[in-house]
């Protein structure tokens, strides 16, 4: 893991320095000035003087950070501009270089993981969608870590295997709800996931959360498993609201019976089923306002 601060730090800051070292050199500043000016040692100074620093070609080359080490360094020497002045222009060049710039493209080079979302954003920004996107993420595989690991979870998985999906909160399509690559599949009495949950991979599951959206339901997982009677009335006596839709149905019949029910049913976690049709296996979802509380809806199925 690798902070964009540590790509300023390590890769930026010390050509930076060494190029405003060698400007104010070249102004006729001594290197005990230029050490003072910059709040740096004089030892450092000698080093970048002797090209013992490593610098950074990017940088280097950078018009921008030329224009800036030339303008700053010219203020520095004529008394022009403060330190704080220097410090302050600095700063937002850095700011500009790391938000889908310089800085982001050096980033993603030592953070490989950045260049899957579409461009570089501000990782630190609080409002950024991908940290929305890595907390969906990260919600998925806590609670598919809790279903595989509870006995008896493989037994619920239907013949067209199951999927777990979570969604951001203004999900509108398929590409905003994230679950698993390929489903979850019961291979010899265990549960295996195939891979890391990702958005846009689940088409289906991913469309009956919508739908329940669409219905008004405050929903933002689901999870498929088996349709059987008795697993019906289990999580009926569980406290579940149930609701049955005609999978065979033109239109959007999951929709529509969440919107007959009425709004006290999708309320907090809910079942929405249906029993099959021609060439379609009966299921049962359950949805709930994240992955925890589905996932906690099934493991009570098993008595766990």
């Amino acid at each position: 893991m690798k902070f964009v601060e540590e790509i300023v730090v390590e890769e930026f800051l010390p050509t930076f320095r060494s190029m405003l070292a060698e400007a104010l050199r070249d102004r006729g500043l001594t290197q005990h000035e230029v050490a003072e000016t910059l709040g740096i040692s004089q030892s450092a100074v000698s080093k970048y003087a002797h090209g013992d620093v490593s610098r950074r070609a990017e940088v280097l080359d950078d018009e921008r950070v030329r224009r800036l080490v030339e303008e700053v360094a010219e203020g520095l020497a004529t008394g022009d501009t403060s330190r704080v002045r220097a410090l302050v222009e600095a700063e937002v060049l850095i700011r500009r270089l790391e938000e889908g710039d310089l800085l982001a493209r050096l980033h993603e080079d030592a953070m490989p993981e950045l260049a899957a979302h579409d461009g570089y954003v501000r990782i630190h920004d609080p409002d950024s969608d991908l940290r929305a996107s890595e907390a969906v993420r990260a919600s998925l595989r806590r609670a598919l870590r809790r279903l595989t690991n509870t006995s008896g979870f493989a037994g619920l998985i239907p013949n067209v295997g199951s999927n777990l999906v979570a969604c951001l909160p203004d999900a509108a399509a398929v590409d905003d709800v994230a679950g698993v690559p390929g489903r979850i599949f019961d291979v010899k009495g265990r549960a295996t996931v195939p891979g890391d949950p990702e958005f846009g991979v689940s088409e289906h599951v991913a469309s009956v959360l919508l739908s329940a959206r669409a219905a008004g339901a405050d929903a933002r997982a689901v999870i498929n498993v088996r349709y059987d009677p008795d697993l019906l009335a289990d999580l009926e006596a569980a406290g579940y609201d149930a609701v049955e839709f005609d999978a065979e149905a033109s239109g959007d019949p999951i929709t529509e019976a969440l919107a007959a029910a009425g709004p006290e049913t999708l309320t907090s976690t809910f079942v929405a089923y249906q029993t099959g049709g021609y060439g379609i296996e009966p299921i049962t979802y359950v949805v709930g306002p994240e992955a925890d509380a589905v996932a906690a809806a099934v493991v009570g199925l098993l008595g766990a």
